[in-house]
């Protein structure tokens, strides 16, 4: 398998050829950040946890070497944090026990730049050596660049192979934009209430994002708890965790369906849902506002 950087890798924490690994993969996720598919992908990473029949895989873009440091890594150079954050990546799959992690190793700039098609090469070779069912990657709506950049770069991938190649599902979930404001019809929801130890393991692994002063293990998980609370005003918790998704599946199943458009639907039904709900209570004999 070709990658287009020759500092990419793929570690498989049993130790599998990798070529073997990657083609027993059932679920993927495909993340920007060291960390980023351990908050996206909790629904594919417990889907496959202990099964021999089904397998997750990570891919992760970019190298790390641009992130905050502070405490013990506050004097760490770009190529120092980028080692660590490659390390803490490939412990997070051993806990994990995914089939196998793909770092990339880009740049962000790469990432963000949409006529650089290189990190396209690549998700496409990943995708077709592992052939994923489910996909987990960035919501749309997320407002961090390099995190749309991904969706972007792996809805295009995804778009390039034979329709009998494409994953069955895509779906974009939460990180620097949640999606609770979408209208509960275009929700894709994932419990998960279950093995919040692991969950709590999972995102504690990256220490160096913790101590560089952003606590991203307890946002992740207090995210989930209060989604599943806020679901739902009028019926008691059903799950103890949730995670909001957008399906981007049409966007896949139909190469030429325009993203823009497609997007924009989403905050059509949002304005709708919100005009209605103003008109029918102002119908109901209340004050009238200016």
């Amino acid at each position: 398998m070709r990658l287009n950087l020759e500092t990419a890798e793929v570690f498989v924490p049993d130790g599998l050829r990798a070529e073997e690994a990657l083609a027993r993969t059932t679920h993927m996720a495909i993340g920007a950040h060291q960390d980023d598919i351990e908050v996206i992908a909790l629904d594919g990473i417990l889907r496959c946890f202990q099964r021999d029949d089904r397998w997750f895989c990570g891919v992760v873009l970019t190298n790390g070497s641009g992130s905050p440091r502070d405490d013990l890594y506050r004097d760490y150079t770009d190529e120092a944090m980028r080692a660590v954050r490659r390390a803490e990546q490939r412990k997070a799959s051993v806990v994990g026990e995914y089939a196998a992690q793909v770092q990339l190793d880009y740049p962000s700039s790469a990432v963000k730049d949409g006529s650089n098609k290189a990190p396209v090469e690549d998700l496409r070779v990943v995708l077709r050596a592992a052939k994923p069912e489910v996909v987990y990657t960035h919501n749309l709506f997320d407002k961090h660049d390099t995190h749309v950049g991904v969706a972007l770069k792996v809805i295009e991938a995804i778009r390039s192979l034979p329709a009998g190649d494409r994953p069955q599902r895509l779906y974009g979930c939460e990180v620097w934009r949640d999606l609770d404001w979408t209208v509960d019809a275009d929700k894709v929801t994932f419990d998960t209430s279950a093995h919040q130890n692991l969950q709590a393991a999972l995102l504690g692994v990256f220490d160096s994002q913790i101590c560089g002063g952003k606590r991203y293990d307890l946002a992740a998980m207090g995210r989930r708890r209060a989604n599943a609370t806020f679901f739902a005003s009028h019926s008691v918790d059903v799950a103890t965790g949730m995670i909001f998704a957008m399906d981007l599946t049409p966007l896949i199943a139909d190469p030429d369906r325009d993203i823009q458009a497609y997007m924009h639907g989403y905050n059509e039904r949002f304005v709708q849902e919100v005009t209605a709900r103003l008109a029918r209570l102002r119908g109901q004999g209340g004050a009238r506002g200016r």
